[in-house]
Formats: structure tokens, C-alpha cells, sequence
């Protein structure tokens, strides 16, 4: 009987004896070995993933060429390797132009950019482009401030600094003066600043002043030097002197940095031209004023900016951000005509430390004009603690001529300013953090159209709603009478571009991809007799 014989690699195998030599098939291999150390290393897929890795998209030049040395491999095994390449780069592409659109805020959506968490804390964000300019102990040297420019100037332990304003008679006038103390210093409650407008017979167009407040940390704060037009004094045209006084407690201004230090300032004059047609003199009073019930939902990740020029707009909704002691952050909301703002801000529980600080969380809101609006703070104690704003009033024209200060801040639309501090205290009792905070923000109201000014404001658009505001607060915020809804944070029309370039650099390259893999397997189908170079076994 013969036996059957099975083809295998080592030869003809007569059950399990093999009749050739196993020599003479690895022959080859060794007999190819010199030429093979010639060939330039080909780095493994580990190294080949790290290199691509880090260079991103940008490597793909470089995969076909490192996997193919010398012809070992033919062309159409690198171009699949290429192929992968352009996929896994195409598919990141597309992911991240998805990711982009959703965190922007897509048509309908309720998207946020979620940024890096703390950002801005620990110092002051300066309007970019603002000017030096040193207050003058006395009017007769008092340098000249326009409306619509920003300026940064500096005021030291009791001072008092004069600045000058030319003023028509026609435009009510806001001066906002930012105070920025230096981190670490001891400061009073009572401490802070306070401004004040005159005319050139020393005649007080108005008083204001801001302080630090209960949490006895050193925060920015705002005070607004303002002259109003339609009131019995400083109404003509003319120079006026804006004087800015420091105010330091018997004490304060020690700690680890010097006790004379300067406290910063940020000073940016602007104007509101009278309406076209006078209106009505009394304030509003039909509104509700009870407190609006609190948003629920998932907080979104939104991180704040470190001062007004650098505020994200946020619009209703529940946010989230990560605070440390002493950081202030801030938000910019805008509101329109008749529309309304109520906000609380929550911190969250801690396990780290034991015991009380008062005044450990403070939330302010600014008027367009950065003018005080209303502020509340809370004590804590490691739980969670909420602290609410008081009910406002839809912003409306004749709300100047409320005597109650808050109601009669909320006089013009624009964008209102939302800043938190967390006292520096807090670090001594419960560590240096950084804090869970919350903030839910809700609009209320119709918007409606404002009135019409006999001029233009300076700067231009501080009293209306900008492109980029109303798309971050659609269903409200449309100043012809539209309905409540709902907002969004907008990340602007550049974030929304971005996120549209990146859909569709990602669906090019699917595309790129797609038709080059059919021309790839068209090709192969018509060579069905040609096979891998690196499946043939070298022969003697």
C-alpha cells in the first residue's frame, strides 16, 4: 500500500518521518542574513505609536517610509499603512470637530466650553491696551481721562488722587474705579475705596465707596464716580475732577508683603447720551419681587475670567468651577431690555478641616457700567452653604429714578457682571482647596426694544446686546419683544467656526480615505496572481 504524502513546510512528510533535510529550507534565510543588517532599522509598532502620537496627524509622511525599507514591502502594503494613518487622523478630526460643536453650544443646544478650572485666580486680568496715568495730589495737576479708554494707575496707604474729566451737558457720565490690593495683605472689613465726581466749584455730583466686607480678604472692588443729566446739580458743561481715596483701617496693610505696597487701579470713564424722546421720571413699580425658585440640573464646567475685560459670557443654566482661597473669577451676563437676573452661588462640602469662617464666599453683580448692583456671602463651615442674590427688577430705562440703590443700578441693558471671591482665609481652616462652586443663573422676562438715545455711547455698544450675547441667550435676549427661554454659554462665532472647520476637515479626509481604498482593491483585483513580497520564503 503507498503512503500518503502531505506537502508541509519542512518537505514531504510519509507520516510522521520527513524525507528532506530541514537544512534546506532555512538555508536561504541564513544565506539572506547579511543583506537584511544592511536594510535601515524598522522601528516597532510600540515606537511607531509613540512617534505618530506625538507628532499627530503630521507623522503620517513618515509611516509609509519607515515601513518599507528598500522594497521588502510593496507599495500597496505601505499605502494600507498610510491608509490607517489617514483613518485614525480623520476619525480624530471629525470626533474633536463634534466634541467642539457640542461643547459650543450647536443650534438647540445646551453645549458650554468647559475650560481649565481656576483660571484667572490669583491676579487681575487689566483691559488690554489700557494706559499708565498717575492720579495728581491736587486738581491743578490732575491728568486728563476720555470716555471709551481704559486706564491703570495706583493709589498708596491714605491716598487721595485727583483725575479730570471734560464732561457736555448732555451725557450722563460713569467712572469705574477698580481697586486691586496685593495678595497676602491684612485688610479690615472697612477698607477699600471711595469715589467721588465734582465740579469745578467743588460741588459732589455723587459719592461711592466699596469695601472688603466681612470675608477680610483682599479682593477687587468697584466704585463708580457718576453725574447724572436731568438733576438739580452738576449739569452744565465743563471740566469735572474725579477723587479716588484709599481707606485703611489703624492696622491694616501688614502681612507678608510690604506694609506701603500700592493698591492697582482700573479706571474706564464712559458716557450715555439722553434719549432721543424723554419718557417717563418714576420708577416701575409693578414687578414681582419674590425670590425665583432655584435652577436644577447637571452642573456644566465653566471657568471664569480674572477681570471684567476677560469674563466668559454665561447664560441660564447651572455652572460649575473650582475656586482657591483668594481667587476671584469673573462672568459676564447678558441682559436686554425687560429681562432679569437672579443668581445664587453654592460651595460645596469639604472633608479637609474643622471649624468657621465668615464671609468665606462673596458674590457680586456690576451693571454695563461696572456699577455696584448687589452682593451677598455666606459663612462655612466644611458643608455645603448656598447664598442667593436679592430679587431685581427687569432692566428698564426708569429705573434710574428709584431711590433704592440696586433697582436703580439695573437702568440700562448690556452685559452684568457676576464676580466670586473666596476668602483667603479659608486656607488656614480647610486647606488650599480648590473649592467646588456653583452657580445657577436664571433670565426672566420679555425682552423688549430700549429707547432710543439722541447720540451714541462711548465706548460704542456698552448699552446693547452684541451678535455673540444674544446667541448665548437665545429665546430672550432678541429685544423685539421674544419669548422667556432658556440660554446657553456662547463661545463666540470663533468656537462655533472652529468647531464647524473641524466636522469637516474630518469628513474630507473620511472621504479622502474612502475613495482611496476602492481604488486600492480595484487594483488588486485586477493583479489576483501577485502576492506579498513578505510571505515568500527566499530560495537557494
Amino acid at each position: 500500500m503507498g503512503h500518503g504524502r502531505v506537502r508541509s513546510y519542512w518537505g514531504w512528510r510519509v507520516r510522521d518521518r520527513v524525507r528532506v533535510r530541514p537544512w534546506a529550507r532555512v538555508r536561504p534565510w541564513v544565506r539572506a542574513l547579511p543583506r537584511m543588517r544592511a536594510l535601515p532599522r524598522v522601528p516597532g509598532r510600540a515606537e511607531r505609536h509613540r512617534r505618530d502620537e506625538h507628532r499627530g496627524c503630521g507623522g503620517l509622511a513618515d509611516t509609509a517610509r519607515v515601513v518599507r525599507p528598500r522594497g521588502a514591502v510593496r507599495a500597496g502594503f505601505a499605502g494600507g499603512a498610510v491608509r490607517a494613518g489617514f483613518a485614525a487622523c480623520a476619525v480624530r478630526a471629525a470626533l474633536a470637530g463634534v466634541l467642539l460643536w457640542a461643547a459650543a453650544g450647536a443650534p438647540g443646544g445646551t453645549g458650554a466650553v468647559a475650560l481649565a478650572a481656576g483660571q484667572g485666580q490669583g491676579t487681575y486680568s487689566f483691559t488690554p491696551g489700557d494706559e499708565s496715568v498717575e492720579g495728581a495730589r491736587g486738581t491743578a495737576g490732575a491728568r486728563l481721562l476720555e470716555a471709551g479708554r481704559a486706564y491703570r494707575s495706583s493709589v498708596p496707604k491714605g491716598g487721595k488722587l485727583y483725575y479730570r474729566l471734560e464732561l457736555t451737558a448732555a451725557d450722563t457720565a460713569y467712572v469705574p474705579v477698580t481697586a486691586v490690593p496685593p495678595a497676602g495683605v491684612t485688610v479690615s472689613a472697612t477698607d477699600g475705596i471711595r469715589v467721588s465726581l465734582q465740579d469745578a466749584d467743588g460741588g459732589a455730583c455723587s459719592y461711592s465707596s466699596a469695601s472688603f466686607g466681612a470675608g477680610l480678604s483682599p479682593r477687587p472692588v468697584t466704585a463708580v464716580g457718576q453725574r447724572d443729566t436731568g438733576r438739580s446739580l452738576c449739569q452744565g458743561a465743563g471740566t469735572y475732577y474725579l477723587l479716588v481715596e484709599r481707606l485703611d483701617a489703624e492696622g491694616s496693610g501688614a502681612g507678608a508683603n510690604a506694609p506701603a505696597r500700592r493698591w492697582d487701579l482700573e479706571i474706564a470713564p464712559a458716557t450715555e447720551p439722553r434719549p432721543a424722546v424723554a419718557g417717563s421720571t418714576t420708577a416701575p413699580r409693578a414687578w414681582d419681587s419674590s425670590s425665583p425658585a432655584p435652577l436644577g440640573g447637571e452642573p456644566r464646567d465653566r471657568a471664569g475670567g480674572a477681570g471684567f475685560a476677560s469674563a466668559p459670557v454665561l447664560g441660564q443654566g447651572v455652572w460649575h468651577t473650582r475656586l482657591a482661597p483668594g481667587g476671584t473669577l469673573f462672568y459676564k451676563v447678558p441682559l436686554d431690555w425687560g429681562r432679569r437676573l437672579g443668581a445664587t452661588a453654592e460651595l460645596g462640602s469639604t472633608r479637609t478641616g474643622r471649624g468657621y469662617v465668615g464671609g468665606a464666599l462673596n458674590l457680586s453683580l456690576y451693571n454695563p457700567a461696572r456699577g455696584y448692583v448687589d452682593d451677598t456671602s455666606l459663612g462655612y463651615t466644611g458643608t455645603q452653604r448656598t447664598a442667593a442674590l436679592d430679587p431685581l427688577p427687569p432692566v428698564e430705562y426708569a429705573n434710574r429714578y428709584d431711590v433704592i440703590g440696586r433697582e436703580n443700578a439695573v437702568r440700562f441693558a448690556g452685559d452684568y457682571y457676576l464676580a466670586v471671591h473666596l476668602s483667603e482665609r479659608m486656607t488656614a481652616v480647610f486647606g488650599q482647596g480648590p473649592f467646588d462652586v456653583t452657580l445657577r443663573v436664571r433670565l426672566d422676562g420679555r425682552s423688549h426694544d430700549g429707547p432710543e438715545y439722541k447720540g451714541r455711547p462711548v465706548p460704542a455698544g456698552l448699552f446693547t446686546l452684541s451678535a455673540e450675547d444674544r446667541a448665548a441667550v437665545p429665546g430672550g435676549a432678541t429685544g423685539n419683544g421674544g419669548t422667556t427661554g432658556t440660554g446657553t454659554a456662547g463661545g463666540g462665532t470663533a468656537m462655533t467656526a472652529l468647531a464647524a472647520g473641524g466636522i469637516g476637515t474630518g469628513t474630507v479626509l473620511l472621504l479622502v480615505l474612502g475613495g482611496w481604498t476602492a481604488v486600492a482593491r480595484r487594483n488588486e483585483r485586477r493583479r489576483p496572481g501577485q502576492t506579498r513580497a513578505s510571505a515568500q520564503k527566499p530560495t537557494a
